[in-house]
């Protein structure tokens, strides 16, 4: 509840409890076992947060925080006893708050996409649940892509490129190493199994603007932001990923501004265990950096979980806010989890803060928040304030007008298939192919040409051949002609002389 001082009322305890607006951003844990308050917590926080004009995120993972989009009810019994046990002796207004709705499948808010390029390898290979081999190869792809300037935008463009890679492995590998096959063949297989489960929608254009959720009414009021992950956290490695996914791009995105009144935004992430659930140590250790640093760019982060053990210890040491509710201690598991979860506490000689986490009633929880000078507050037992919207999910009405009446869904409710890797990568087949086509056919031009080049020497060489025959053929006729006149001639001249010689012989004879 946001006071006329100024002032974040969350609890009462022997007093009430107030969250310092300029120590908002240090980040903070919600925590306690399934039905204690962890979600009335979360929304108590985010309107109080609204109403002191700080934007706000929320994931809506049951379905229960959308809500906050309606008038809540003064007259419900869970309030007014609520405000009871709080002293809550001023006006306490009912309101709706000012919210938008986002979905990754379009469904139930605004669609959000992201690009494959924007994701990068580091999340898509924990998505993909690649080994480190296909790992190495994926940023091998990436590499190669941003080398050749190709956009990869969705999952038929990773798919190009990989079909590429594999045709070119023998080419590549002086520059990038080796690819091999199998390994390709394996995150191709991913990507179908991807696919299934909604990345093609997930991955597109227009890609989220992350400073679209850093809006405020033309009341000054604070946007709530909601996600519903109703659908998506059905996969929650798809749903972890797009939150690392978010909390990478909140720190890319927004620059350095250092101390603040108040933040420039908070995000709530509801079920924070599975973000770090079999994440790789490369990938804790990012999330340590950007939970570490972010704060300094007036960002805030908030996890809600069951047990404080769900968060590594490194990051755990960041969360400066928190709201601790009921544990249950049946097992040595749980047992232990209650003995950590109190030592994160600055002490209350008041009480024993390990036996008070048992014995927590609903709406009831152990509060420490960040004093002015930045240390902690000793712990004290608190009744969380009632929240001022609907206890309950939204009436779908509500939402699908607040939607549609939204200008950021005109922005972004269609998709575009902008030119990229996959348009890019066709270009280039086609190309070589044309090029292939083309050097086939001036093969084939040549080869004709040299034969038929051949045939024509031959024919050449036949015709030559027969005018030498004819040469020798007439050659021959007219020698042998020749021999024919020159024997007749002779034989004549033989003849005549020889009747000459008979004649004169006879005549002498006959005178």
């Amino acid at each position: 509840m946001y006071t006329n001082t100024g002032e974040l009322w969350i609890a009462t305890g022997e007093s009430p409890i107030y969250l310092n607006p300029s120590m908002a951003n240090r980040h903070g844990l919600i925590a306690g076992a399934t039905g204690t308050g962890k979600t009335i917590s979360l929304k108590v926080m985010a309107e109080t947060l609204s109403d002191a004009g700080v934007p706000v995120f929320m994931v809506d993972i049951k379905g229960d925080v959308c809500g906050i989009a309606q008038k809540g009810d003064e007259t419900n019994v869970h309030v007014v006893e609520q405000l009871k046990k709080c002293n809550v002796e001023c006006e306490f207004p009912c309101k709706e708050y000012p919210v938008m709705f986002w979905d990754v499948f379009g469904e139930k808010g605004i669609p959000v996409r992201t690009t494959i390029s924007n994701m990068g390898p580091v999340l898509l290979s924990r998505l993909l649940d690649l080994n480190p081999t296909q790992s190495g190869i994926l940023d091998i792809v990436f590499r190669l892509a941003d080398d050749r300037q190709l956009l990869l935008i969705d999952i038929k463009d990773l798919k190009a490129i990989l079909r590429y890679v594999a045709d070119n492995a023998k080419e590549i590998q002086t520059e990038y190493g080796n690819v091999s096959s199998q390994s390709i063949g394996a995150i191709t297989r991913a990507l179908l199994s991807l696919e299934d489960a909604g990345g093609n929608i997930f991955f597109g254009e227009p890609d989220l603007d992350i400073k679209d959720w850093v809006r405020l009414t033309n009341m000054s009021k604070g946007v709530i932001n909601v996600l519903d992950c109703v659908k998506l956290g059905n996969n929650p490695k798809l749903y972890s990923t797009f939150l690392l996914w978010l909390l990478t791009d909140l720190y890319e995105t927004f620059p350095e501004v250092g101390d603040m009144d108040k933040p420039r935004m908070v995000f709530f992430f509801d079920e924070a265990h599975l973000l770090f659930n079999d994440a790789p140590k490369a990938l804790l250790e990012k999330l340590e950096q950007v939970v570490r640093l972010i704060r300094s760019k007036g960002i805030g982060i908030y996890f809600i979980t069951q047990s404080p053990s769900d968060i590594p210890e490194t990051i755990l040491a960041q969360l400066g806010n928190r709201i601790q509710h009921a544990l249950r201690a049946f097992t040595p598991n749980e047992q232990k989890a209650i003995k950590t979860a109190a030592q994160t506490f600055r002490p209350n000689p008041a009480f024993d803060t390990t036996e008070a986490i048992t014995v927590l009633g609903t709406g009831e929880a152990l509060v420490s928040f960040l004093d002015d000078d930045g240390s902690p507050s000793m712990v004290q037992k608190a009744f969380i304030l009632p929240p001022q919207s609907y206890m309950g999910a939204c009436e779908e009405g509500v939402r699908q007008n607040l939607i549609n009446s939204s200008d950021l869904y005109m922005k972004y409710k269609d998709a575009v298939d902008n030119k990229s890797a996959y348009e890019d990568l066709e270009a280039i087949e086609a190309e070589e192919e044309a090029a292939e086509e083309k050097a086939k056919e001036e093969a084939e031009a040549a080869k004709e040409a040299a034969r038929k080049a051949k045939e024509e020497e031959k024919e050449k060489e036949r015709e030559e051949r027969e005018k030498e025959r004819e040469r020798k053929r007439h050659a021959n006729t007219i020698s042998k002609i020749a021999t024919s006149t020159v024997k007749s001639t002779l034989g004549q001249i033989g003849r005549d002389v020889s009747r000459n010689l008979v004649r004169g012989l006879f005549g002498n004879l006959k005178r």
